[in-house]
């Protein structure tokens, strides 16, 4: 004799309140998942691997004056890789990385805790303040940075000449790094900033009761608590910044009008890139080139979750 409790209805409803899935709703269920995954996988499909599965086509391939499009196989390769311009802008980039990424993420990282600490009067408004220039598009932020930077009808310039002080060249060669590091930092500080941020608000307050009560203050409590709690986040951080890093474009790209002798159209390898396809109309060698960039991103990456891996480890 069955229980009340275990007892179903005949529409197959509990009297608990449960419902009895049979084998058909059990099959709807496993169903359903690949159904919510599918409209992305079909936009992963049409529109990352078809076009890079299309460009790894053609980077086997050379467009020849005599004879028109011949199979190569991997010559496009070992011509990049003996080719001084693409060498040359990704010993830039990685320079650019060296210097930038670093002092961008402690800026972002000395806001994150300025703010989470509590003691800043306003802080809804200054972290506002520090993220709106991510919220600013990258080539306004250019063209902004280029009015400011002009050697003759910028500000610091024109300043300059009436304090009668040595005119700032920074499109200069020796200064043209800097410049664009400036430029980045000032974007994306505020974007790394809100990543750390939303990381130290995930900290439970009960880790910060018990340091209060065993006497560590402020600072003590930042480097015991706060900073081991942000390692993934700022792994992440340093992620986005390998890849954004090596991908600089729209930078260079719009300070070249203003100072073309110092920024050529191989700056950066990304830039390259672009000018071969769209300039050179080089398809297949761009192609190439992209992929190399790629090559050398995807193992940038990968040292680093390493590096960091092995520390954590140890």
């Amino acid at each position: 004799m069955m229980t009340a409790t275990t007892a179903a209805s005949p529409k197959g409803r509990r009297r608990d309140g449960s419902t009895r899935l049979g084998r058909g709703g059990k099959s709807r269920q496993r169903a359903a998942g690949p159904l919510f995954v599918a409209p992305f996988m079909v936009l992963f499909l049409l529109l990352f691997l078809a076009p890079l599965g299309y460009a790894a086509y053609l980077s086997l391939f050379q467009e020849r004056l005599i004879g028109g499009t011949a199979f190569v196989g991997l010559d496009n390769y070992a011509q990049a890789l003996s080719d001084p311009q693409f060498l040359h802008g990704i010993g830039r980039v990685a320079l650019f990385f060296v210097i930038q990424v670093p002092v961008m993420l402690l800026l972002a990282l000395a806001f994150a805790l300025a703010l989470d600490s509590g003691l800043l009067r306003l802080a809804r408004v200054i972290r506002l303040g520090i993220f709106v220039p991510y919220a600013v598009p990258s080539v306004v932020a250019a063209l902004m940075w280029g009015y400011l930077y002009g050697p003759d009808f910028g500000p610091f310039a024109q300043l300059s000449r009436n304090l009668s002080l040595p005119v700032p060249h920074f499109l200069s060669d020796g200064w043209i790094l800097g410049s664009l590091a400036n430029i980045v930092t000032w974007e994306f500080v505020g974007y790394n900033m809100i990543i750390l941020y939303a990381a130290l608000r995930t900290i439970p307050e009960e880790l910060y009761e018990a340091a209060a009560m065993d006497g560590a203050g402020a600072g003590r409590i930042a480097w015991s608590i706060k900073l081991p709690a942000l390692r993934p986040a700022l792994m992440l951080t340093l992620l986005f910044s390998v890849i954004g890093s090596f991908q600089l474009f729209n930078e260079p790209k719009l300070l070249m009008t203003i100072a073309p002798d110092v920024i050529s159209s191989s700056y950066t390898a990304n830039l390259y890139a672009y000018t071969l396809a769209f300039t050179g109309q080089q398809v297949n060698y761009a192609a190439t080139v992209s992929f190399l960039l790629g090559l050398v991103i995807v193992t940038a990456s990968y040292a680093v979750l390493l590096t960091a891996n092995r520390r954590r480890s140890s």
